[in-house]
């Protein structure tokens, strides 16, 4: 016999099946046992004899079961279980692998649970029914997102993962190359360089589910370390063409996957940066009606950006002397057409082609129109003061510059970000199947961790003590 999953034996009644799974519940009594038996498609009751349930058998064990599917006597109907109107009349039962007694509670939400105990046991916690549902929300939007995209004439392409340092913003994660001893890759703090290239290779429409790497500190919104983007790139297009199709995919989206949910306002209101600064005090302002209401999706455009910001201490990547500028979104970013001559002028008078998306008071994702023209490039290098070697490190850029490039602009939506927004959770570590922990220790792994001297002799790195 054939194993079937659990949701399918509503199917099945007055028929022998076989199901494997984990032992969800168990309740004893006198002249019968039920047991709850829950795989990846749900739970349902089975009943058993007491004198059949000689095996100990423990919660969260894995069981086999084969047994008859009967209807249940209407008043024992459980409209809360999609099995709710049947149960399995247990024939033998077999245990797979028994489990020990589990750690931390798994019938509760978990809110409750100390995080550092709920990443320890990690593969435990995603067993709970709200974490279940949250990993699945989040695959069947990204597979949405690529259906979508490619009926489009989208063209999914990935890129490297290691990739070359450049100053972009963020610190950098570092690998050491072993065969070319004391060179280092860095790990991609978004693919930006790599989808400009590809649209000046004629792709045109470009996307990719990607991982990318930032070494900042965590917070609610943030993961440690890694997180996942939703990266798009189009070729000859405006600003405008950028807005409207990211708007129809994320309208389209919510009406798929979060049916439940309602959007506050569509099209999307669109907010000069100045005019959110001055009427909301803040450049992602919570547009909801009902601020308490998690139904209530609130998406907004924030445009008009300025192009540069003055640079702080923070600011160690970029340029020193005489630059007073740092990209307000990054480097590679488009003055608005009307302000080029204000580059020599007044620069912190210059509005940027970027564009926000905002959620319930979240940025969730950001873009821009790009920069395709070499001279204004190295105008804006020269603004945020990159020094010959800094500049150097985007000489490849530059020279597919000289070979013929398209107007082309994108988004990167975080994928993370607005699942957890749009879920209603308090972490984004929620929506992350193995997130690292708010300390940066990976969930489960305890990494970071140290490595053998051999390892280390190999790349030609010595580990200082620490004094």
């Amino acid at each position: 016999m054939q194993r079937i999953l659990v949701k399918r034996s509503v199917s099945k009644k007055d028929k022998k099946v076989l199901l494997m799974g984990w032992v969800d519940k168990i309740r004893e009594h006198k002249r019968v046992v039920f047991i709850d038996l829950r795989d990846m498609s749900g739970v349902v009751q089975c009943v058993l004899d007491p004198k059949d349930f000689s095996q100990k058998i423990t919660l969260e064990s894995v069981i086999e079961i084969t047994g008859l599917v009967k209807k249940r006597p209407e008043k024992l109907i459980n409209p809360n279980l999609e099995t709710g109107d049947i149960e399995i009349e247990v024939k033998e039962i077999n245990v797979l692998s028994p489990a020990g007694e589990i750690p931390i509670p798994l019938t509760t939400d978990g809110y409750e649970i100390d995080e550092s105990v709920r990443m320890k046991y990690r593969y435990l916690d995603l067993r709970r029914a709200r974490m279940a549902r949250n990993i699945r929300v989040r695959s069947k939007a990204v597979q949405f997102i690529r259906e979508w995209l490619h009926e489009r004439e989208f063209v999914e392409v990935e890129t490297p993962i290691l990739t070359k340092t450049t100053p972009e913003g963020a610190r950098d994660f570092l690998v050491p190359s072993r065969l070319q001893p004391g060179k280092f890759y860095a790990l991609p703090q978004s693919p930006q360089q790599y989808k400009q290239l590809l649209m000046i290779a004629g792709f045109e429409k470009y996307f990719q589910i990607a991982r990318c790497f930032r070494d900042e500190d965590p917070r609610a919104d943030r993961a440690y370390g890694e997180f996942t983007q939703l990266d798009i790139e189009m070729s000859f297009v405006k600003q405008e063409d950028i807005l409207r199709l990211t708007e129809e995919l994320f309208t389209q989206l919510v009406k798929k996957i979060f049916p439940h949910k309602k959007i506050t306002q569509f099209p999307w209101p669109r907010i000069s940066h100045k005019e959110a600064i001055e009427k909301y005090g803040s450049d992602k302002p919570d547009l909801r009606k009902n601020k308490e209401d998690k139904d209530e999706l609130a998406f907004a455009w924030i445009v008009d950006f300025p192009l540069f910001a003055k640079q702080s201490e923070d600011d160690y990547f970029y340029g020193s002397g005489e630059a007073r500028f740092a990209p307000s979104h990054h480097m590679f970013t488009a003055p608005h057409p009307d302000d080029f001559t204000l580059l020599d002028k007044d620069p912190m008078r210059v509005r940027g082609l970027q564009h926000d998306m905002i959620l319930n008071g979240f940025e969730v994702g950001g873009g821009s129109v790009r920069i395709h023209d070499a001279k204004i490039q190295e105008k804006v290098f020269e603004l945020i003061g990159f020094s010959k070697k800094q500049r150097d490190q985007f000489e490849h850029m530059l020279t597919a510059f000289t070979y013929g490039v398209p107007p082309h602009g994108g988004i990167a939506p975080g994928i993370d970000r607005f699942i957890y927004v749009a879920l209603g959770e308090p972490s984004i570590r929620e929506v992350i199947a193995f997130p690292a922990t708010s300390g940066g220790q990976t969930a489960v792994m305890d990494a970071p961790s140290g490595a053998d001297e051999k390892q280390l002799s190999e790349l030609g790195i010595e580990v200082k003590s620490e004094k």
